[in-house]
């Protein structure tokens, strides 16, 4: 019986452990065309590495999730139907952070919202 009852107390824990334990720390990122036509070639750079896709429709997203090792600022480029490249330097990021990050992409501007939960 005093197996048994310490088999299953062992499990609790490490279940507990399981349940409770590791959290990584990651910002979640969505680039929103508000655009007529399509933009393409779509990057984007943030401190240790970059993501991105070949196109984004006229009113849709695309969405990345990511972690930021380091610090530096977010930087997006791409191509609109002109073949005209457009690059924006957006808000700086360290290593830790979590939260959301937007791009909104509209007619020759770009708009930026960060939003990230305190420690």
């Amino acid at each position: 019986m005093d197996r048994r009852r310490v088999a299953v107390v062992l499990a609790a824990l490490v279940v507990t452990l399981m349940i409770s334990g590791c959290h990584s720390a990651y910002v979640n990122a969505t680039i929103s065309n508000h655009t007529p036509t399509p933009i393409t070639v779509v990057q984007v750079e943030y401190p240790s590495a970059s993501f991105g896709t070949q196109t984004i429709a006229p009113g849709q997203e695309f969405k990345y999730r990511f972690k930021v090792l380091g610090s530096g600022t977010v930087k997006l480029t791409y191509t609109d139907a002109a073949q005209v490249e457009h690059k924006f330097t957006g808000p700086s990021l360290k290593e830790g952070d979590e939260g959301n990050l937007s791009a909104v992409v509209g007619a020759g501007n770009l708009g930026w919202n960060l939003s990230l939960q305190s420690k």
